[in-house]
């Protein structure tokens, strides 16, 4: 019989981070929809005005970003790997580190030109200011979704074994505020600009001492000194799938033949 694994305090952590962004959104949308039927001209029907509200909502997002400028416990490994406390030199480190400047510059790129398009489309008037912030809080799910069950960068452009050697992780709060670019409001301007300065600390780390960034420079990287073990979410699911599709498959299969 197979045991079951035990969650980690770092998975609990990003599922209870996926629910609470998830209500977040799901919150956020009613009040948008609400807004629009009464025909009023203010993005959620005048609560973004109440500053008690934005404030909890901007310290939630404030207090996640301001851990990573510094070693956390609390933290995956995949944005602590810049910390010197968790490099931890190979026995045999290879004398060229892997290249992987293409993949991010192809997810820069593909990222900002999902982006620009948004952009434009706010400042043609298609798309509101509430619709920006409403594409900023799914990216907040989209975010916890790459990490626990299926993540689109590391699959498509990276290649990366797990989150935990992800060259891009520290990227996320960035991606997610790109849209408040766009928002004119000093609470959306500064999430980015905060997500901003712990981008450009990543890569100020990277470009120093890029040996933290790579599992066969990096044992503590390695699946063996991995406590989090965030990426059984991803075979879990994946074991899941590829099973039911099977089955499926030999349902439909089978109802062929008896046409």
């Amino acid at each position: 019989m197979r045991s079951r694994k035990k969650l980690s305090t770092i998975s609990a952590l990003h599922y209870f981070k996926l629910v609470f962004r998830s209500l977040l959104f799901l919150a956020a949308l009613a009040l948008y929809i609400i807004n629009r039927i009464r025909g009023s001209e203010t993005l959620f029907g005048g609560v973004e005005n109440r500053e008690g509200i934005l404030v909890v909502i901007w310290l939630v997002f404030f207090i996640e970003m301001l851990l990573r400028f510094f070693p956390s416990r609390l933290e995956s490994m995949g944005c602590q790997k810049i910390f010197p406390r968790n490099y931890r030199p190979a026995e045999n480190p290879p004398k060229k580190l892997p290249h992987t400047w293409r993949s991010t510059v192809v997810v820069a790129l593909v990222w900002m030109g999902l982006n620009s398009i948004f952009g434009i489309l706010h400042l043609t008037g298609v798309l509101d200011g509430g619709i920006m912030l409403l594409i900023s809080l799914f990216y907040s799910v989209c975010d916890m979704i790459c990490i626990l069950f299926f993540c689109p960068f590391q699959t498509w452009f990276m290649k990366n074994k797990c989150c935990g050697s992800c060259r891009i992780y520290n990227w996320d709060y960035a991606m997610m505020f790109t849209p408040l670019i766009f928002v004119n409001s000093p609470f959306a301007l500064s999430l980015f600009c905060i997500a901003l300065l712990l981008l450009i600390e990543w890569e100020v780390a990277y470009q120093l001492c890029p040996e933290r960034f790579y599992e066969c420079a990096n044992q503590s990287l390695s699946c063996a000194n991995c406590p989090e073990k965030l990426c059984h979410h991803k075979k879990q699911l994946r074991g899941f799938l590829k099973k039911h599709w099977v089955q499926i498959a030999q349902y439909a299969k089978l109802n062929l033949k008896r046409k």
